[in-house]
């Protein structure tokens, strides 16, 4: 099987290209699509899926992730499906028993709050960080951290002595994911995604 996916920039390229190793193992290939950003994904997306689906083999499969980034997860999912559907493809939600083609995922409410669901891979990554941080209330839930995860990522970071001139988010995404577990992400955005993928592999 292969994977195509789409991303909405680097940082979550650079992220799976440690994490899809560790859950979809080595008998599944995949392609790492990065956009400059949610609109300009949105935007190519649709004529993106009609082009694979005069291409694209019957056991390759599409993945479309983005972040919530505060807004109406509901109403981005129905889009990103109804996207799909007009396309021609099936997806978890379309109600058919054929195979689904495309899986639209959030990351909620932004990528840094999987990196926040891994505690260990934080530390790891960053020695100095302090190991009381996951005791704190505001990062018990990693996908309601308030303020943003992408600031609170920053200023942990910078308040421990790193990136004293503006975190750089590519090259923290490749250095804490290289350090995750998928089997222990306490991220329930993670925990969907990673079980969407290996449903999709089945």
């Amino acid at each position: 099987m292969h994977i195509e996916f789409l991303v909405e920039e680097p940082s979550a390229e650079a992220a799976l290209m440690n994490l899809l190793p560790k859950i979809l193992g080595a008998e599944v290939t995949y392609t790492i699509h990065p956009f400059q950003g949610k609109h300009d994904l949105l935007k190519q997306l649709p004529d993106r899926l009609r082009g694979y689906k005069k291409y694209l083999s019957g056991d390759s499969r599409i993945v479309v992730l983005h972040d919530e980034d505060g807004e109406d997860c509901k109403k981005q999912k129905e889009r990103l499906e109804c996207t799909a559907w007009e396309a021609g493809f099936f997806t978890k939600t379309s109600g058919s028993k054929k195979p689904i083609r495309v899986l639209n995922r959030l990351a909620v409410e932004e990528l840094e709050a999987w990196f926040f669901g891994d505690m260990e891979a934080i530390i790891t990554a960053y020695p100095k960080v302090s190991r009381h941080l996951e005791r704190k209330a505001k990062f018990r839930n990693p996908d309601a951290i308030p303020g943003g995860t992408w600031e609170a990522l920053e200023r942990v970071l910078k308040q421990t002595g790193y990136y004293s001139c503006g975190m750089p988010k590519i090259e923290v995404a490749r250095t804490i994911s290289k350090y995750m577990d998928p089997s222990r992400n306490q991220s329930n955005s993670f925990c969907v995604f990673r079980e969407g993928l290996l449903d999709l592999i089945q």
